[in-house]
């Protein structure tokens, strides 16, 4: 199984991923836009995941919400600004519990021989905002959902 990898350059604005799937681009596009899908892969396992609003256009809104067995929630919106299927998605990310800190985060879908590379790339508007993402253990969440992907593109 191919791992995540993650680059956060010290005194950069940006985090970037990347993974390969084994799987077609559009097959790993409709996955990540469609919003009977995104439940069953986004975010760590202990969690469930809710799509409250999911409109993939250019300025359509995003909002999950997330809930831990304690029924803990936490919302996650945006706005999408481009949606090029299958090779591009550019929004906005923010974490509902600390508003005000929005980053902007593209990810582009590249096929090569039937698998597909999936790049993540996420500028914040501080590098302080940043090294908090970072802090806040997204690295380990991001490695779950996008190990669910991967559990998910197999059934799919």
């Amino acid at each position: 199984m191919a791992k995540l990898k993650l680059v956060a350059e010290p005194d950069k604005h940006e985090i970037r991923m990347w993974r390969d799937f084994e799987a077609p681009r559009e097959l790993v596009f409709k996955a990540f836009t469609d919003p009977t899908l995104v439940p069953k892969w986004w975010g760590p396992y202990e969690v469930t995941t809710t799509v409250d609003q999911m409109d993939v256009r250019k300025g359509g809104i995003w909002r999950y919400v997330q809930r831990d067995d304690s029924g803990n929630e936490y919302g996650f919106s945006g706005v999408y600004h481009e949606v090029v299927s299958p090779e591009r998605l550019v929004f906005t990310f923010e974490f509902e519990g600390l508003p005000g800190h929005v980053l902007l985060e593209t990810v582009t879908f590249e096929e090569h021989d039937g698998k597909t590379r999936m790049i993540d790339s996420s500028i914040f508007q501080t590098v302080e905002d940043r090294d908090g993402m970072i802090q806040s253990g997204m690295e380990r969440g991001a490695a779950a959902s996008w190990d669910r992907f991967e559990e998910l593109l197999k059934t799919l």
